[in-house]
């Protein structure tokens, strides 16, 4: 039986190319992102890890007591979506999308829902 090999040229290739294509996308992103929606994505990003340790904490040690996880892990998610509906309103890209809505407006929006939100974790975490 023979055996091909591919060729390493093309994997080189491949990866370079992967990898311009990488530092591309980050220098536009430092370049052209403003430093308030880069804060949002860095709280996006924390609020990821988060969930998934929680959930990874849910699975490999314990549920106990399981409506404390329900409160953090939803909570965790809302919070999630929260941020995420706040960076929708506030970059730059979209604000064509919600014209009658002001950036204050729509942070003091995300504020009260997310007393709301925290209102009801704290329900769950009894």
């Amino acid at each position: 039986m023979a055996v091909t090999k591919t060729p390493a040229k093309s994997t080189d290739t491949s990866a370079s190319a992967l990898q311009s294509s990488i530092s591309t996308l980050v220098q536009n992103y430092r370049a052209t992102t403003l430093t308030r929606t880069k804060l949002i994505d860095c709280f996006l990003l924390v609020l990821v890890v988060s969930g998934v340790l929680q959930f990874a904490y849910r699975i490999l040690v314990t549920s106990y007591p399981f409506n404390a996880f329900l409160g953090s892990f939803g909570g965790t998610v809302g919070q999630f979506v929260l941020l995420a509906g706040l960076r929708a309103q506030t970059a730059p890209d979209t604000i064509g999308d919600f014209k009658g809505t002001s950036q204050e407006r729509a942070f003091a929006e995300f504020c009260a829902a997310s007393i709301v939100l925290h209102l009801f974790m704290y329900n769950f975490l009894g």
